[in-house]
């Protein structure tokens, strides 16, 4: 019996099962394709009636499927001119894979990554294809084993299914979860730099339209993964069997409590930076990405201040929005509420500079039901007290012109995560983030999951213009992650991702958390302490609990 294949908006008809890639004409810009809201390689064959959409470097799902088959090729490439070599691979500056060998008494120099490089590129000219292989999980313990992936041996008992995906390549055999490519002739556009004591493998990203990123070294937000790394690394939490490990060997309370100590050190250094520069710091800049952690961090390092005798007080940017009419539009037509425009700049870099210079000033309290700005607290500050802002827009020069640089203390904070499924597969810090907004979201905003994901392309958009950039101008990069986070937050993730119907747009986003979420084991929530930054996202805080701010 025939079937139809709806592909833009033409019907094809066909009499027999074909492959996607029949479909292309051979078109290697195309790297994958959505079947009826799934994501698939184009070796899928179809069988039945079928909705396509074929997917370019432009598509968040396809840059991820060339993103994990750049790696594969990497790997691959490594193997066959360094066979002995081991690797770890994770996200890293000027959003780049950042490779690293992992043998003892083992460093790359110029010549071994130039000739890894080389390889990639002669691999890609073969245009070799890419087999996907499913085999029983007892076959993949073998298979692992016999090709010294240890590590892939040691995450395999989380998989709940019975199956495993292997994609071979000529002689060479790797897992990277995920979806690939046809062959090795799709991968045309990667660059590699030395970066010691490894490198960065840069590949095209989606919100460059298919393009690679020019490179921007990050020495400080690379200094603050690097010390993710090392801490994940020393306490045996950096990668899923790790956790998973602690957790069945160790009370759950105390792996809790070991990650959230690293919180409270981070905070009582913080607080003594800052009590050491006091005479000078009169503004303190607090600001990261959507779903960071800044109000509980706000709230905790106040506190840490109060400890040191130093009485901090807080101003919200939020409240300097203009009325509705004020902001500007978006490239789509909507109001942006993203942007530094969207702020009353001038008046909230004049009512600091007048709390600053000793008078009292008449802060704003914005709305959000109406839309418009009413008149809140009347406020006056101490001599020597600094004030606290926080807001996605905090460190930048703009929103505080009128006071001096050296008077400014700027916290950059974010989840700094630097954990991996195993060696060669890397955990996204975005997807962290995520999954704690669409927690959140529902949570206090009673916002589906789907409402969460239909708004964080602008979210991204905002912070990409706005936030990034401004990370390398901070004082201090606050870590926000907690290495058993994952743990709890599938409790309350899963319900929500498993409630999208495969027909929704966003099924392929919730399918791809849900293969992250299953591998780790529950941790209860009841051993969270109240002033955890995780509260902010499940609940339970002893700071103004459900009065998060918006959007943020």
């Amino acid at each position: 019996m025939g079937f139809k294949i709806t592909l833009k908006e033409q019907e094809l008809f066909f009499d027999k099962k074909i492959k996607l890639i029949d479909l292309t004409n051979n078109d290697k810009n195309i790297i994958c394709a959505r079947v009826n809201n799934f994501t698939r390689d184009l070796n899928y064959e179809i069988d039945k009636d079928s909705k396509v959409d074929f997917l370019t470097l432009k598509d968040h799902s396809a840059m991820g499927v060339y993103e994990a088959s750049i790696r594969y090729l990497f790997l691959m490439a490594a193997h066959k001119v360094y066979p002995d070599l081991k690797f770890k691979l994770t996200y890293s500056v000027n959003r780049s894979i950042y490779a690293q060998v992992i043998n003892k008494n083992k460093l790359l120099n110029v010549n071994m990554v130039n000739t890894i490089e080389d390889k990639m590129h002669e691999l890609v000219d073969k245009d070799l294809p890419l087999e996907r292989i499913i085999v029983e999980k007892e076959k993949a313990l073998d298979l692992y084993k016999k090709f010294g992936y240890d590590d892939k041996v040691k995450v395999l008992k989380y998989r709940p299914e019975k199956t495993v995906h292997f994609y071979k390549c000529d002689d060479y055999y790797n897992y990277m979860f995920g979806r690939m490519v046809p062959s090795t002739g799709y991968l045309q556009k990667f660059d590699i730099r030395v970066y010691s004591p490894g490198l960065l493998i840069s590949y095209p990203r989606s919100e460059m339209n298919g393009e690679i990123p020019d490179f921007k070294d990050e020495p400080t937000f690379s200094s603050a993964l690097n010390e993710a790394q090392y801490w994940g690394n020393l306490v045996s939490l950096d990668s899923v069997s790790r956790i998973n490990y602690n957790i069945k060997n160790k009370e759950a309370v105390e792996l809790i409590n070991l990650c959230e100590n690293k919180h409270n050190r981070m905070l009582c250094e913080l607080g003594q930076r800052i009590e050491d520069r006091i005479n000078n710091i009169r503004l303190i800049c607090i600001a990261g990405p959507s779903s960071s952690g800044k109000t509980t961090f706000s709230d905790r390092l106040v506190m840490e201040l109060e400890s040191r005798g130093i009485h901090p007080t807080r101003i919200s940017i939020d409240d300097y929005y203009k009325n509705r009419e004020e902001v500007p539009f978006a490239d789509d037509g909507s109001r942006d509420f993203e942007s530094i425009d969207a702020l009353d700049k001038a008046q909230f870099n004049q009512d600091l500079i007048d709390l600053l210079n000793g008078k009292v000033v008449t802060l704003p309290i914005f709305d959000f039901k109406s839309n418009s700005r009413k008149k809140g607290r009347t406020i006056k500050i101490g001599e020597h007290d600094p004030v606290v802002i926080e807001g996605i827009h905090a460190l930048n020069e703009e929103m505080t012109s009128l006071i001096p640089k050296y008077l400014k203390f700027k916290i950059y904070i974010s989840p700094q995560a630097q954990i991996n499924i195993d060696r060669e597969n890397p955990i996204s810090i975005t997807d962290i983030r995520l999954l704690r907004r669409i927690v959140r979201d529902y949570k206090y905003r009673n916002a589906s999951a789907i409402e969460t994901f239909s708004m964080w392309p602008n979210v991204r958009k905002g912070e990409f213009k706005w936030i990034y950039d401004t990370q390398e101008d901070a004082n201090y990069v606050f870590d926000s992650f907690l290495n058993y986070e994952l743990c709890v937050l599938k409790k309350y993730a899963m319900p929500l991702l498993t409630k999208i119907d495969h027909d929704n747009q966003y099924f392929p986003d919730a399918e791809r958390l849900i293969r992250l979420l299953k591998y780790f084991k529950d941790v209860d929530e009841k051993w969270v302490p109240c002033n955890s930054l995780l509260r902010e996202f499940i609940g339970g805080s002893c700071y103004r609990d459900g009065k998060t701010k918006n959007n943020v």
